[in-house]
């Protein structure tokens, strides 16, 4: 169920904490603007066009549209124009067959999966798709893939078994696989035009299925044209110019000022976003949002102290204000979460962690030795390029040290993303806030990443995915139990997962903080952005229209 968004907060009178956190919330929005410089400069912008063709601007810098080397968000919005997956997620969840003609047909143990696909499809360079196409594609993506453990963790083998029927061998029963190929990384790319590149990446050329043909590429604009033989419903628009800017400010001047048609609010600063939303309730501009698939999250270091206590993580869930924070942060944009896995998603948990309870803190640092004469220093990371993680961690140290000063002091620091990225399997920090999007929308792609671990001993885990996020956190018997929720389905699935979540919320390797959704905004003139399921703006249905008085 997707929840709604308090836009307003509720009106109180600004007692000593709340003017705390409001001088906090000012301060970092003041640093935040002036490290946002930067001018839209016009001639490095493709002009809008009384035509039919669209300019769509984020700050997402490409540096591949090789299915099998991209991995940031701004990619896969690129990949899910020009190409096309066997299956995609409707905006309500549902599973729409695209290049497979119907749902993987499984055998009795689960192991093998047969798919049948489309005919009369043919690549950007004219060439046929059919199953051999498919079967090169996902080889090369296990082979080179950067994300190839998407495909390599749960499938062995992939054939030809006639000319449009592709058969998986799976590792164990996985009851996610349509959802699975739903991730535009897999999808089919020309044999013909990659024959020299079957093991090593294409960065800059796509020759795929899609709606549009990419005719242009470099990492801050590509090209799009509809292409002419396209199997499915033409584009509405005469062509998409994606174009990167170098920062937020940039990015609202050149929405506001009718330099672009169309904005991606993927890192759009919260008081801008909040500016465009009131220009779009006022008829200046039209907005759209979709699912919301990105999660923020607390890692917490559980192998060493002091966060090797359980108390004293149990404490800081407890002592973590997220309405507060979501209000003065975020504006209310981004909705408190308690749970690992999207409220949207099957599976999901939505109350699995405390709220907050600040005298239930006071007795658990109590408990631990803290609060009579002795604080807690916790040093939290917060990364330094993302204006809300500054937000967040300022408001956050402002309101524990009202709330619960005698016991706990927050000590901020912030690091680039990338450097803090490369060390948090080094166990470097403490308390560190981070984000995750799932690679296709199942509870499967946000728990195994954080939960999953190959060698463990106790409740700490030596290697595998939650030594490489940071936590070193491990429970007897939550690997097979992640096993579980992975081979069954239905209301068995959905009940293994919640236990999952159950289990993790007692111990608190993460504590999830808040929920985001993907927004667009476009001009009067031009059609309301929609997002399809996955949480990528659908550039195809964008078109011009009349504007309405």
């Amino acid at each position: 169920m997707r929840r709604v968004l308090r836009l307003t907060p509720p009106r109180r009178a600004p007692g000593r904490r709340a003017r705390l956190l409001a001088e906090a919330t000012r301060l970092a929005l003041a640093t935040g603007l002036v490290l946002a410089t930067g001018l839209v400069l016009t001639g490095c912008l493709p002009r809008p066009t009384a035509g039919n063709r669209l300019v769509v601007a984020s700050r997402n810098r490409i540096d591949s549209v090789d299915p099998a080397g991209a991995y940031t968000f701004g990619a896969m919005q690129v990949l899910s124009a020009i190409g096309d997956p066997l299956y995609a997620i409707a905006p309500d969840g549902s599973i729409e067959p695209r290049l497979a003609v119907g749902l993987p047909e499984l055998s009795g143990d689960g192991l093998t999966a047969r798919v049948e696909l489309r005919r009369g499809v043919r690549f950007h360079d004219g060439t046929p798709f059919d199953a051999a196409a498919m079967v090169f594609t996902l080889e090369r993506f296990l082979a080179i893939g950067k994300l190839s453990y998407l495909l390599g963790d749960r499938v062995s083998g992939v054939r030809a078994v006639g000319p449009h029927t592709l058969e998986l061998q799976l590792k164990r029963p996985f009851g996610a696989l349509a959802e699975l190929l739903s991730a535009v990384n897999l999808t089919p790319l020309s044999p013909t035009a990659y024959r020299d590149h079957g093991r090593r990446l294409l960065n800059e050329r796509f020759v795929g299925t899609g709606p549009y043909r990419l005719t242009f590429f470099s990492d801050q604009q590509q090209r799009l044209e509809p292409f002419a033989d396209y199997w499915g419903p033409k584009p509405a628009n005469a062509g998409i110019d994606l174009v990167s800017l170098s920062n937020s400010t940039a990015l609202f001047g050149a929405l506001t000022s009718g330099e672009v048609d169309v904005l991606l609010s993927t890192s759009l600063e919260i008081d801008q976003q909040a500016d465009l939303r009131r220009r779009a309730r006022q008829g200046l501009l039209r907005e759209g949002s979709g699912p919301a698939l990105e999660i923020s999250y607390l890692t917490l270091l559980t192998d060493q102290p002091p966060l090797d206590d359980p108390k004293l993580r149990q404490a800081v869930a407890y002592s973590l204000d997220r309405r507060t924070i979501s209000e003065r942060v975020t504006l209310g944009l981004r909705p408190p979460l308690r749970d690992l896995v999207p409220p949207s998603l099957p599976g999901a948990e939505p109350t699995a962690w405390v709220s907050y309870d600040p005298e239930r803190a006071r007795s658990l640092y109590r408990e631990a030795g803290y609060c009579q004469g002795k604080t807690l220093a916790l040093p939290l990371t917060f990364r330094s390029n993302i204006p809300s993680d500054r937000l967040f961690a300022l408001t956050w140290q402002a309101q524990l040290r009202e709330d619960l000063g005698d016991c706990v002091e927050l000590e901020v620091s912030g690091m680039e993303s990338t450097t803090a990225y490369r060390q948090l399997g080094e166990g470097a920090f403490t308390l560190i806030l981070l984000d995750w999007m799932g690679d296709f929308p199942d509870a499967d792609s946000y728990l195994v990443p954080l939960l999953a671990c190959d060698r463990e001993e106790g409740d700490r885990c030596l290697e595998g995915a939650s030594a490489a996020s940071g936590s070193f956190w491990a429970s007897p018997g939550l690997q097979a139990e992640l096993q579980r929720g992975a081979a069954s389905r239905g209301e068995e699935r959905r009940a293994v997962l919640q236990r999952i979540q159950r289990l993790t919320a007692a111990a608190n390797p993460y504590v999830p903080v808040w929920l985001v959704a993907p927004r667009a905004w476009s001009q009067r003139q031009v059609s309301q952005p929609r997002f399809d399921g996955s949480g990528r703006a659908v550039l195809q249905e964008l078109r011009r229209e009349p504007t309405r008085p």
